[in-house]
C-alpha cells in the first residue's frame, strides 16, 4: 500500500532491524503483547510465532482489514482504533507494548501510555532519534526537558540502537532509534496533574531561574534544599516530585 502522510506512515522493512527488535523484546510463549501501528505487518508476522497470539492496534482501516484477512484470529486480533483513544486497561496486566510509533504524534502517545504504567511490564518503541535522546536525557544537559521528567518519574529507559532511514519505506527525513521503557516497580505517591502543571510551567520558562519560573516561596526552596538560582533543567525528576509534594501539602 502507498503510505499515507496523514497517518505519518513509514513502513519498516529491513529484516536485520526487525530481527534486532524481536531479539530486544525476547518474546516468550504466553506473553501478552500489543503492537501499536502494525502497518503492513512486518513485525506482526514473527511475533505470533513466538508467543502464540498478538493484539495489534491500527488506525488505518485498509491496513487493518488486510492484516485481518492474512492472519487467523487465533494468531492475531486487529483492533481498528486511534491508539490515543484506546483503553489499555481492557488488556491483561503485565502487558508488553511494542511498535513503530508515528513520529508526528509520538509524544502524545507516550503520555497516554504512561497512565497505564502500573499494568505494563515493558515497552519497546521505534521513535525519532531526537525524541529518544530527550526521553533518556540526564538533568543539566541540553536534551533534558518536560518529556524527560514526565517519563523518568514513571519508567527506567534505555536507548537500544539507532536505525538508518533506509530501513523504512518511504525513508523518513529524520534519524530513528529504538528505546526500551520499564515501569519503576514502586511508583511514588504524587498528584500527576500537579506534577504535570509544575513541569510544564518550569520548562516553558527554562531560561529563567527557578525563583522566577515556579510559584514557590523562599521558605519552600530552603526546606526542600533547592537553590532557587538554578534553572529548571538543573533539577532531577526526583526534585520535581519533591516540589510536587510540597505544593500539594501547603
Amino acid at each position: 500500500m502507498k503510505p499515507r502522510k496523514r497517518f505519518g506512515q513509514h513502513f519498516l522493512h529491513d529484516p536485520g532491524v526487525l530481527q534486532r527488535i524481536v531479539e530486544a523484546l525476547d518474546p516468550a510463549p504466553g506473553d501478552a503483547i500489543v503492537e501499536i501501528g502494525p502497518g503492513e505487518g512486518a513485525l506482526s508476522r514473527p511475533l505470533p510465532e513466538r508467543i502464540g497470539h498478538l493484539t495489534a492496534i491500527e488506525i488505518d482501516r485498509d491496513l487493518a482489514a488486510g492484516l485481518a484477512l492474512e492472519f487467523a484470529s487465533q494468531r492475531l486480533t486487529v483492533v481498528t482504533a486511534d491508539v490515543l483513544d484506546f483503553d489499555f486497561s481492557v488488556l491483561p496486566p503485565g502487558l508488553r507494548v511494542v511498535g513503530n510509533l508515528p513520529y508526528n504524534i509520538s509524544t502524545p502517545i507516550l503520555f497516554h501510555l504512561a497512565r497505564y504504567a502500573g499494568r505494563v511490564r515493558d515497552m519497546h518503541f521505534m521513535l525519532q532519534r531526537e525524541v529518544v535522546q530527550r526521553m533518556v536525557a540526564q538533568h543539566s544537559t541540553p536534551d533534558y526537558g518536560r518529556l524527560s521528567v514526565m517519563l523518568q518519574t514513571r519508567f527506567k529507559m534505555h536507548k537500544l540502537f539507532n536505525v538508518a532511514a533506509g530501513a523504512f519505506r518511504p525513508p523518513p527525513k529524520v534519524a530513528s532509534a529504538v528505546v526500551r521503557l520499564v515501569p519503576i516497580a514502586e511508583q511514588p505517591d504524587w498528584d500527576e496533574a500537579v506534577l504535570g502543571k509544575i513541569v510544564r510551567q518550569a520548562f516553558s520558562a527554562r531560561r529563567k531561574t527557578l525563583r522566577n519560573a515556579l510559584p514557590l516561596a523562599p521558605r519552600d526552596y530552603e526546606e526542600l534544599g533547592i537553590d532557587p538560582g538554578l534553572r529548571p533543567e538543573n533539577l532531577s525528576p526526583t526534585d520535581y516530585l519533591r516540589i510536587t509534594k510540597r505544593v500539594c501539602v501547603r
